[in-house]
């Protein structure tokens, strides 16, 4: 064996005494998407008239069938969803419909738009760097960018404006819902983690169940 693998084995035992933490991994992503999911989820419930309005109208909505149905699908969907990833409760199988939310995010919403959830025009990912995803709405981002600067630099305390960030054009592409299914993805995989969350213990009990001594 060469030097160059002993030493590339000694250091992946290295990174293997750190499995120990492996809890956290999931235990991150649960409470990061937690709290995306209840807003969005709350938001819905809070306006649902106008959400389900949103779902059926083909002009300036999505105008799918069964909106009201749909509507509170995904409103429960949402808020259940981000309940159950705090406690860690049945993370695998309410990974399923969350995801196939954000699929419909994705495709419905976000798709028309490209990739880029904040527009970028130096990135590579820009639309109008996209061929068939640079779409009229998702066009000139940055000059409506510098538009914007230049009337608020003229017209307004510009420094006090960007005193703690600079201003952006929401692109709404499927960046973020993309991301979230991901990570969506990885805990549909991996579950809840041990240790914080209820399934792992409901886990150890179907073991026990499970488990049967040998009388022979």
């Amino acid at each position: 064996m060469s030097a160059l693998m002993k030493l590339g084995c000694w250091a992946n035992r290295i990174l293997d005494k750190f499995r120990a933490l492996d809890f956290l991994a999931p235990l991150a992503l649960r409470l990061y998407l937690a709290p995306i999911f209840w807003i969005a989820g709350m938001n819905k419930l809070s306006a649902f008239p106008d959400t389900a309005a949103w779902f059926g109208n083909p002009e300036w909505g999505l105008g799918l069938p069964y909106p009201e149905i749909l509507a509170g699908l995904a409103t429960g969907t949402e808020i259940i969803g981000a309940v159950l990833l705090v406690l860690g409760l049945a993370v695998r199988w309410i990974s399923i419909p969350l995801m196939v939310t954000m699929v419909v995010a994705m495709v419905s919403v976000h798709w028309q738009n490209g990739w880029q959830a904040v527009a970028d025009a130096s990135s590579a990912f820009a639309s109008d760097k996209l061929g068939p995803l640079a779409f009229e709405n998702t066009e000139n981002a940055a000059e409506r960018l510098n538009a914007a600067k230049s009337l608020l630099q003229e017209h307004g305390n510009y420094e006090w404006l960007t005193e703690t960030g600079n201003f952006v054009i929401s692109n709404n592409g499927i960046e973020w819902a993309a991301t979230y299914f991901i990570m969506l993805l990885v805990l549909f995989f991996i579950g809840a983690g041990r240790f914080f969350s209820i399934d792992y213990y409901l886990g150890k009990k179907c073991e026990d169940l499970s488990y049967t001594p040998y009388e022979g």
